[in-house]
């Protein structure tokens, strides 16, 4: 059996993980030269920030065992349970699940689940024919492992099915700035910050990653993230004189911002994944609770989908 796996974030890596394990060969084509998705760490002035997901949680027993092996191999850490929270009265505290985190940054996480696989990275898919192909090239099934309007440019109009399943998940945009000051002025893992006219959560990514650099990752409202669609770096003086006022901070020293045009999904999905006739399948966060766990859930289980439609 040949599958052909297009995005390697997260859910497509995982789809890939669970058939590679079962005997199947996989391709995995990713547009990036790096794999992770959402999961995004990036490099500034020589330290990683993770600029996508700001953590991950566990619920389930089988991403538990997951997250377990990556603990064991230093890769993940629990991080912390108690959040900040602001909004227009003042700031209190909730407690939750568990965060974990990884000192690696959470791209790590998608390199480790993605050794050994057929990856291949710049690789930027152009087209689904019924079949099904990816760019002509013939395969059992066909994964997309990506937010539903990148999804839905690729496939070809006969998979009308996959194509309405794609259009029906909506997403909102985000900038996320990562802003580093010469000291550590805050007393927080992480902060959510509700109706506020520009940020939704700021992370204490020193705390975040172990080694205590002061340095913020603050995530935007989708409507103000629209004002800059053209040029994400120009939004950089107002988030971060947002930032600077909602926690009485001196200057930055630097800012860096990035866009997210498809951050997350609008609203929760219902079912964890779709797979067609046309066996074209979608993984993602939007086929449930935006979390990288539902998105690790759902390409993992797409992948049993597929293992049991073409035994």
């Amino acid at each position: 059996m040949q599958v052909t796996v297009v995005g390697a974030g997260i859910a497509g890596v995982a789809c890939a993980r669970a058939l590679v394990d079962a005997g199947v060969t996989v391709r995995v084509l990713e547009r990036s030269h790096v794999c992770g998705g959402r999961m995004a760490t990036k490099r500034y002035d020589g330290r990683r920030a993770d600029i996508g997901a700001g953590y991950l949680t566990v619920s389930s027993p089988r991403f538990a065992a997951v997250v377990g092996r990556w603990r064991d191999a230093g890769l993940a850490r629990p991080w912390t349970s108690t959040m900040a929270v602001h909004s227009p009265s003042g700031w209190s505290t909730t407690t939750g699940p568990e965060r974990w985190a990884a000192p690696g940054g959470l791209r790590s996480l998608v390199e480790d689940l993605a050794a050994g696989l057929d990856l291949r990275t710049g690789h930027a898919a152009e087209w689904v024919d019924p079949g099904p192909r990816v760019d002509g090239v013939p395969a059992d099934a066909v994964v997309l492992a990506m937010p539903g309007p990148q999804a839905v440019r690729l496939v070809h109009p006969g998979l009308n099915r996959t194509a309405r399943a794609a259009l029906n998940r909506a997403w909102l945009s985000s900038l996320v700035a990562t802003l580093a000051f010469d000291r550590r002025g805050w007393d927080f893992a992480g902060a959510f910050v509700n109706e506020h006219p520009v940020l939704t959560t700021v992370f204490d990514d020193g705390s975040r990653r172990g080694d205590d650099a002061p340095v913020l990752v603050a995530h935007t409202t989708t409507e103000f993230a629209d004002q800059f669609v053209a040029d994400a770096a120009a939004a950089a003086e107002d988030v971060e004189s947002a930032v600077r006022e909602l926690l009485d901070l001196p200057a930055a020293l630097s800012v860096n911002v990035h866009r997210w045009t498809f951050a997350r999904p609008a609203e929760p999905g219902h079912a964890p994944f779709h797979y067609g006739p046309e066996r074209v399948g979608i993984a993602g966060d939007a086929w449930g609770t935006p979390k990288v766990e539902t998105a690790w859930l759902s390409g993992t289980l797409l992948a049993e989908a597929i293992l049991a439609d073409l035994a």
